[in-house]
This record gives structure tokens, C-alpha cells and sequence, in this order.
């Protein structure tokens, strides 16, 4: 789905190799992200409670951070993070996978933010994060892209297959215990479902989102032991109608994403889609908000920070296009950053209570696991009503039999 435009863009800029870096009047990228180092250094991250479980945790409910031995992530190119490191249609080839929000293991939290590199700093033998930059299209090994199992252009009925590579990638790892390591893995698909529905409605329908995302998740339930699967909400896509720039990377867009950006304003085409994108999030939050991907050793939770984001706006009240690259559509390191943010404060926030981001104008202030709850959270809210009312039921019989007692006394 991705278009290959590396050769394409020397065609209409001057542009030249040299080295690791790819060059266009003006302006430039690196790929190894070595830029990192020379910019300002985000100030150092702790929370008081930074050490493991006394013993490993048998239990979901009772898993923190430093317990975390495995990290993972699955999607599409917003997890493979193509073109994120970049400002030029030079880079769009390239997944900054090392800077990706969910995974990337670049540096440390200081050098960029990823919830990869924040749990590093609660366990720095991590296993997982992606080390490096790959290129789109080409075959990857795990010392490549760590346990980044994302690829560029996936719709959610390819979803299955990441799984089952992830799967594999577990059980042959060395120094990975499978049976005894708690892992986190987080997922965000379905954009592309969005942007490919107006193509083939049935394929891409609703129904067919949640058929698949329902068989990807009964699959690591029931193969992966010790796991917290993120189930990040999909973005209000609408929004990056806004982005434009009069340049080529911009043109992309209509490529990869017309269901979206060809329409006219008001169009029924437009409507009906956006109505599509809010009926996938109504449909993931119906699936997820219940018991049925949870048991001792395995949760799925929904993370519904991005449910209603609106997009980062100037002083002015335009884009700041400083969070898109350069095909308007994908984040850029200042995004990803903010996901990553955003992503690890609901991990530590009980459902009905979990933030959700307005705009990403504002940056997002991380959380430290609280002292009453320094674990992440997993229980559906319905199961813990159940629990509670259970308990009500049993206090409520215990005093009704105290009063038949005290009645004969």
C-alpha cells in the first residue's frame, strides 16, 4: 500500500547520497538518529518505587513495572514509525522503528521518549526494543527491528500473522523464558482498515474489524502466558485532512489514504467515512470493556488516551506541522514522544479514570505508579463490580445471620 518514492523524489529535487546521510537542498535526515545526541536532553525521569516484585508475580493484578522483562509491539507503519526521524520525502522509505512510541529503544528516556526506554529505566535488561532504522519493504531479522513486529501497510486482517511471528520470536529467543517473563505488548491497527473501507466496504468493514482483532487476541490468550496486551483506541482521523504543505510528500496522502483526503468537505463519501472511524472505536470499546481477554496470567486492556485527540494547533490556531513528516499523514519524533506519554500514564490509571488527550498541543505530563496501586491495571471494571457485589452479597448474609442469633438471645 506504502508507495516506494525514494528514486522518485531525486526526480523533481536535488538530492544526493553521502554516507548514512540522504541529502535535498535545505535540508536533511539521519538515518541512525545520532541527532538525538546533540539536542536538549529531556530532564531525567524517576518515581520512588522504581524496584520489582519481591518474588515474580503469578498474578496479572499484581505486576509493576520493574517486573516487565519483555516488551513488544504490533501494527502498522505509525508502530514501524516511517519517515519519523525525518522532515524530507527522502525519508518516507525509512521506519525509524529505534524512535517508535511503543517500542523504540534508542538511547535512553532522556535521548527520546518511548515507553520502551521508560520502562528501561525501571529495568534496564529489557528485551525487545527496537535498536535500529529498517528499510520499508525489506526483510528483517530480530536483531534489526527487536520485537517490533509492526509492518508498513498492514490492515488488521494481516494482524494474525504479526502474532504468530511474535509467538515464534518468544519461544526461540535466548534469554527469554517464555512460560516465567512478563511481557507487555501493545497494538494500534485499523487506520488502514479506515483509509482502504471506501475500496471495498464488506472487507473493510466494521464487522470485519472486530472479527479479526476478536481471533488476533483469543490467539495470545491462549499461547502467550504472563502477558499485558495495550490496545491502544484508534485515532479521530478527520483531522489530518488539515495537514497539507505545497510539496510532493504531501501528495502521498491521496495515495495511501483517499478514502480520507479525496472527498469533498460534507460529501456523503466523507460522512459515511467518518461515521466508519467512530463506529471502530464504539465496536473496540464494546469488545474490550468486559472479562473476556482476562484470566490470572493474561489481560487485555483498552488504552483510550487517543479517543478524542484533537490535532496540535500554533498560538494561532493552525497546525503545528512540526508533528507531521513529510507525507502529512505520519508523526514525526515530537509525536511519537507524546503517544509514548500518553500510553504509559493509562497503563497506571484504572478504567474510568484513564486520561484522555484533548489536543496534543499540550505536552503530556508522565505519572508515577501510585503507592496505594503501583501496579499496572488490569481488572475490568465490570469483573471488580462483580467481585464487590459478590462481597456485599456474602457481608449482607453474615449480618443477617447475626440478627437471627441475636433474636434468640
Amino acid at each position: 500500500m506504502f508507495p516506494r518514492v525514494l528514486f522518485a523524489a531525486c526526480l523533481f529535487t536535488t538530492c544526493h547520497v553521502d554516507g548514512s546521510i540522504f541529502m535535498e537542498e535545505g535540508d536533511y535526515f539521519n538515518q541512525d538518529g545520532s541527532e538525538f545526541l546533540q539536542r536538549r536532553l529531556h530532564p531525567p525521569f524517576s518515581c520512588p518505587d522504581m524496584s520489582p516484585s519481591p518474588t515474580i508475580p503469578t498474578s496479572v493484578e499484581f505486576v509493576k513495572a520493574a517486573d516487565v522483562k519483555v516488551i513488544a509491539a504490533l501494527g502498522d507503519s505509525l508502530t514501524t514509525a516511517i519517515g519519523a526521524n525525518g522532515s524530507t520525502i527522502l525519508s518516507i522509505p525509512f521506519e525509524f522503528r529505534q524512535v517508535s512510541w511503543s517500542i523504540g529503544g534508542y538511547g535512553t528516556y532522556q535521548n527520546v521518549i518511548t515507553l520502551a526506554n521508560i520502562f528501561k529505566l525501571f529495568n534496564p535488561k529489557l528485551l525487545g526494543p527496537a535498536p535500529m532504522m529498517t528499510f520499508h519493504n525489506s526483510p528483517l531479522t530480530v536483531n534489526e527491528s527487536g520485537f517490533n513486529f509492526a509492518i508498513t501497510g498492514h490492515n488488521t486482517l494481516n494482524i494474525s500473522d504479526q502474532i504468530r511471528t511474535m509467538i515464534n520470536t518468544f519461544r526461540e529467543y535466548p534469554g527469554l523464558n517464555f512460560e516465567e517473563d512478563w511481557k507487555v505488548v501493545t497494538v494500534l491497527i485499523g487506520m488502514n482498515d479506515i483509509c482502504d473501507y471506501c475500496k471495498d466496504p464488506t472487507l473493510f468493514s466494521p464487522d470485519n474489524f472486530i472479527h479479526h482483532m476478536t481471533e488476533a487476541l483469543d490467539l495470545m490468550m491462549s499461547e502467550i502466558p504472563r502477558t499485558i496486551v495495550n490496545v491502544v483506541q484508534i485515532l479521530p482521523m478527520e483531522p489530518l485532512r488539515e495537514v497539507q504543505r505545497p510539496t510532493l510528500g504531501c501528495q502521498l496522502q491521496k495515495s495511501f489514504c483517499s478514502c480520507l483526503t479525496v472527498p469533498e468537505e460534507n460529501s456523503p463519501e466523507l460522512t459515511e467515512l467518518l461515521e466508519i472511524n467512530f463506529e471502530f472505536q464504539r465496536r473496540l470499546k464494546k469488545l474490550l470493556l468486559s472479562d473476556r481477554f482476562f484470566k490470572k496470567d493474561f489481560a487485555v486492556v483498552l488504552q483510550p488516551y487517543l479517543e478524542n485527540a484533537g490535532p496540535p494547533r500554533l498560538p494561532n490556531g493552525t497546525l503545528d506541522l512540526s508533528f507531521f513528516t513529510a507525507d502529512c499523514f505520519h508523526f514525526t519524533v515530537k509525536g511519537h514522544e507524546e503517544l509514548a506519554k500518553g500510553l504509559w500514564n493509562n497503563m497506571f490509571q484504572p478504567e474510568g479514570e484513564k486520561e484522555m488527550i484533548e489536543t496534543f498541543s499540550e505536552p503530556v505530563k508522565l505519572i508515577c505508579p501510585s503507592k496505594e496501586h503501583p501496579y499496572i491495571y488490569t481488572k475490568p471494571r465490570n469483573k471488580s463490580s462483580a467481585a464487590a457485589l459478590k462481597q456485599f452479597s456474602v457481608n449482607t448474609m453474615m449480618l443477617a445471620s447475626l440478627f437471627t442469633v441475636f433474636s434468640y438471645l
